[in-house]
């Protein structure tokens, strides 16, 4: 059998790195053993590791005691099956964890995807157990595989928030703020905002040295550093959505626009290492879930329109997102484990999406 190799990080120090190497072991009855062809890297896995413990993302994919995998979003082949609906070859996308391999426990098995019904894994969101298979599954573009592993888990976030806001009006806000506007997320929602609600104005903060390449892809309509706060002008009300994470930042925020922040969510934490439990009020921000944002939307409107609508908005964006992203393949532990330090550390440019092969 072949050697599994996956990457460990400190619950609470993620910046400590390990890899473990162990054989492979045959699936049992009902399993499949999947080859992790590659998986991306960005700030979305970050957030994974940073609210591990807080939101069950170690949970997936078990580690020894104070360690943790990462999850992953990327592409895998089956290599070994003991379950008879699924052949040896297929290939599918999904949840992975850093590493070279996983067994999955394939159950509820359609056309086009099935659910990995491993019994860890069923007390967390159904949304992160689900697998497509590529054979079938209609948004599969072999072309556009590296970007989909890149952005579609968080292309999916964006189009919730977006469509989340507009349902609720903006909150009378005419002016959506978004912090770490250079990460893929926001990326992302500027472009599903800029398409569903044109009559809001999108303003993006970032870091001096990203100020270039944010107002390169065209998603705001003003981009402005976290060092120039002054130069905010917001008439009315504003939303502001943060996928930074920083106190500071917050701070500095809720400083400048006084009684002008019509409600606050917050999404990610690119900025982890200024991060803490400090109380912000009116308003009180409001952590968004995509897990949960997706269930209740879905239930409204069902799978299909909810389906739909969602391709219909990453078909535009991918196309959108071929101008400014450039994609970098990488092979290995000392390449993964680079990578993973340059993105704790902001080290990454914006332009480019790491897809790692451990």
């Amino acid at each position: 059998m072949p050697i599994k190799r996956e990457m460990m990080v400190r619950r609470d120090a993620i910046d400590q790195t390990a890899v473990n190497e162990t054989l492979v072991t045959d699936p049992g009855e009902g399993e499949v053993l999947l080859e992790i062809e590659g998986f991306a890297v960005t700030a979305n896995n970050v957030t994974y590791a940073v609210v591990g413990d807080q939101l069950g993302y170690w949970n997936f994919f078990p580690a020894p005691e104070s360690w943790g995998i990462v999850p992953v979003w990327g592409h895998a082949r089956v290599i070994a099956s003991h379950h008879p609906d699924i052949a040896v070859g297929e290939r599918v996308y999904g949840y992975l964890p850093m590493a070279s391999h996983l067994t999955v426990q394939p159950g509820r098995i359609t056309a086009d995807g099935f659910s990995d019904m491993a019994a860890h894994r069923q007390p967390m969101s159904a949304i992160y157990n689900q697998y497509r298979r590529l054979a079938a599954d209609p948004a599969h573009d072999p072309a556009h595989e590296a970007e989909r592993a890149l952005f579609a888990p968080l292309f999916t976030t964006s189009f919730l928030i977006g469509d989340q806001l507009q349902r609720q009006g903006w909150h009378g806000a005419s002016t959506v703020i978004m912090t770490s506007a250079s990460s893929k997320t926001a990326l992302a929602a500027a472009f599903v905002v800029r398409a569903d609600s044109p009559g809001i104005r999108r303003i993006g903060l970032t870091s001096t040295a990203n100020i270039g390449f944010v107002e390169a892809t065209g998603l705001y309509d003003a981009v402005i550093g976290y060092d120039a706060l002054d130069r905010l002008d917001i008439a009315g009300e504003a939303v502001l959505v943060d996928f930074a994470g920083s106190t500071q930042v917050l701070q500095d925020l809720y400083a400048a626009l006084p009684g002008q922040l019509a409600q606050v969510l917050r999404v990610g934490v690119t900025h982890h290492e200024a991060r803490d439990a400090a109380a912000f009020s009116d308003p009180t921000p409001v952590w968004f879930f995509a897990p949960d944002a997706a269930t209740a939307l879905i239930r409204e409107i069902g799978a299909p329109a909810f389906n739909a609508a969602l391709a219909e908005r990453w078909a535009g964006f991918v196309a959108d997102a071929a101008r400014w992203i450039t994609v970098e393949r990488s092979e290995g532990a000392e390449a993964l484990q680079a990578i993973w330090r340059d993105q704790l550390a902001g080290r990454v440019r914006p332009e480019l999406g790491h897809i790692v092969r451990l």
